[in-house]
């Protein structure tokens, strides 16, 4: 009996001891989900290294597949991106298909190299961020360093200047910073709307949030309607808000919760995250959570970001949508699902236009196709304008 009572004993203490072990590496990749840094890979960002590089074009050697898997499609993404690595920035096009390679390798165009300089054996990250330093550096651009005053502080902001009285409003997401906006900068410009572009909460320059979490846009939103405030203090008369990400979920808060929604007449939202939980699943399994520990993690991060269950997420209610929207997803999208942009645009067909965009990771649809992107945002704006 003392026996089999102390074995009983032992296998509970185990059963507890995983238990309490299980919920703090739930707890740790939680933290680990919810601190997506600026400039650290996303999941599905494709990590290559630099086989050699010279006038026009740049060969990639592919990471190793997972067995039975194929190698580095995401390095074969058409379109045009940024190369990151530690001291290192460089501009690559299309895949040049018919240059010789190994079957390891990719050959893209190369654009720029912006900074730094493309050593064979560089590891690189593949990554929608085109643009490095300022709109005045890196496009050419007028602008003015600004100050956004925030409930937590002053946010810092690029203003480019323009000649109509509808500013856009722009907002990065996760894993960037508010250099990723400069790739519709030109566009912008060249219909002479002004646009703001935004840094907030948790950003480099800005204020920390109190906890050092991201919140996926339920908190951080507050810092875009002091943009929308700031905005209409200097001139604007109405704005337009056009976030990537969790950036978009941002827009989407706004115009549900500021007290100037009214002056907001149209959303532009690029790659929204609309599910809350394949986001942070996604977040945790990319900080290598292992499997039997995920579901803790993202019930962890939900409690911890303040996204309980009567916190609705930004999809719960389609019919409180009071303008136009034009939404850029698309299938192959692996940190924000594109089924909840199809059930929006779905839900309501009288405001909300999907622009699907294949091929394309995360954050990336400009990217991926410029010229369909901005003549599907042409065909948006203009009649708000």
């Amino acid at each position: 009996m003392r026996t089999a009572t102390a074995t009983a004993a032992a296998v509970t203490t185990s059963l507890l001891g995983a238990g309490v072990a299980a919920v703090a590496a739930g707890r740790y990749a939680a933290g680990a989900a919810l601190r997506p840094e600026p400039g650290h890979p996303l999941p599905g960002s494709p990590r290559l290294s630099v086989h050699s590089a010279d006038a026009g074009r740049v060969v990639l050697t592919l990471p190793r597949p997972p067995a039975g898997g194929a190698p580095g499609l995401g390095a074969l993404r058409p379109g045009t991106y940024g190369l990151d690595a530690p001291g290192v920035h460089a501009v690559v096009g299309s895949v040049l298909p018919d240059a010789e390679h190994d079957p390891d390798t990719v050959v893209r165009r190369l654009l720029a190299v912006t900074h730094g300089s493309l050593h064979p054996g560089t590891r690189v990250t593949l990554t929608p961020q085109v643009h490095l330093g300022n709109p005045r550096t890196a496009l050419g651009l007028e602008h003015a360093d600004v100050d956004v005053p925030g409930e937590l502080g002053a946010l810092p902001a690029w203003f480019v200047p323009g000649a109509r009285d509808t500013w856009v409003i722009t907002v990065h997401g996760l894993g960037s910073g508010r250099e990723h906006p400069m790739v519709v900068m030109p566009f912008l410009h060249r219909h002479r709307l002004p646009v703001l572009d935004l840094a907030y909460r948790g950003d480099l320059g800005a204020p920390a949030s109190p906890d050092g979490l991201g919140h996926l846009g339920e908190s951080e939103w507050r810092d875009l309607d002091a943009a929308i405030r700031y905005a209409l203090r200097y001139g604007a008369r109405r704005v337009i808000l056009h976030g990537w990400s969790t950036g978009a979920t941002m827009a989407l808060r706004a115009a549900e919760r500021s007290a100037l929604a009214g002056r907001i007449s149209g959303l532009v939202l690029d790659s929204p995250v609309l599910d809350w939980h394949a986001t942070l699943r996604a977040l945790a399994a990319a900080r290598h959570t292992p499997g039997p520990v995920l579901p803790l993690a993202v019930r962890a991060a939900e409690s911890r970001a303040g996204l309980r269950a009567d916190h609705r997420p930004p999809l719960a209610d389609p019919g409180a949508l009071r303008v136009p929207v034009l939404v850029f997803h698309g299938p192959d999208d692996t940190l924000a699902p594109w089924e909840p942009s199809l059930r929006l645009a779905a839900a309501r067909p009288d405001l909300v236009t999907l622009h699907t965009v294949r091929e394309a990771g995360h954050g990336a649809m400009w990217n991926a196709d410029q010229a369909g992107y901005e003549e599907a945002l042409r065909r948006f704006l203009t009649p708000l304008m």
